[in-house]
């Protein structure tokens, strides 16, 4: 098989399949005497367990485990799986603390808060963030406190601390702004979660989707070490 050959079956350039030869994602390419790269049947299962690797763990721990495979050290290369199916598993505890956190806060009589017209240092150390966190918030739309007349001073109400707490909390699962501005404006227009919800479902799914690329990685992978199609 050429370079062009194994290019058209990945759906990549001639050049980044020399790439993967020359990283040690494919095994070993012997060379022509006329000294061109020969890419056999080998070289085409490396690539597609490559391929379904970096669909399910990314592209590079997916280097790392065929590199692992290539320098016949294959534990290793296993030890790398074992740790993509952790950080997996931690993301969908991480997934439903917030998911549950969120629904807690989502749900609080924002009517039954102790004071209102808190300062941003008071919400800040409220929360157990930085004021320049708030101050960034508000600047990406996600706060909207209230402006003393004169001063100019920021009062926080009891929904303004509620959605801070909400920005918190998602900020910590690492959801982007504009999907948190979802959420609260989802919140703020219904008053209830629905969105919120929504952005928790689509989560789970992109991780179910991430598992069973994991399965399909794992099936290719092992198809691959035994020699079979």
């Amino acid at each position: 098989m050429r370079p062009i050959d194994l290019a058209r079956l990945a759906g990549v350039s001639t050049q980044q399949i020399r790439n993967y030869a020359d990283e040690g994602v494919l095994p070993p390419t012997p060379r022509t005497p006329a000294g061109y790269r020969s890419f056999d049947a080998r070289h085409r299962r490396a690539l597609l367990a490559y391929q379904a690797l970096a669909a399910g763990f990314g592209r590079d721990l997916a280097r790392a485990i065929m590199q692992a495979v290539h320098d016949g050290q294959v534990p290793v290369a296993l030890t790398l799986i074992d740790a993509g199916h952790a950080e997996l598993h931690e993301q969908r505890l991480a997934l439903r603390a917030t998911g549950e956190a969120l629904e807690a806060v989502a749900g609080q009589d924002t009517t039954q808060a102790p004071r209102s017209g808190l300062r941003i240092g008071e919400v800040a150390a409220h929360l157990g963030v930085r004021a320049s966190a708030l101050r960034l918030w508000e600047s990406a739309g996600l706060l909207k406190p209230r402006r003393e007349h004169g001063t100019r001073y920021r009062t926080y109400g009891p929904a303004d601390v509620r959605d801070a707490r909400m920005v918190a909390i998602l900020r910590q699962g690492r959801y982007p702004f504009p999907q948190i501005r979802l959420v609260l404006d989802g919140l703020r227009r219904t008053g209830g979660s629905a969105a919120l919800r929504a952005a928790i479902t689509h989560r789970q799914a992109e991780l179910t989707g991430r598992a069973t690329a994991m399965l399909e990685a794992a099936a290719r992978l092992h198809a691959y070490l035994g020699g079979h199609d």
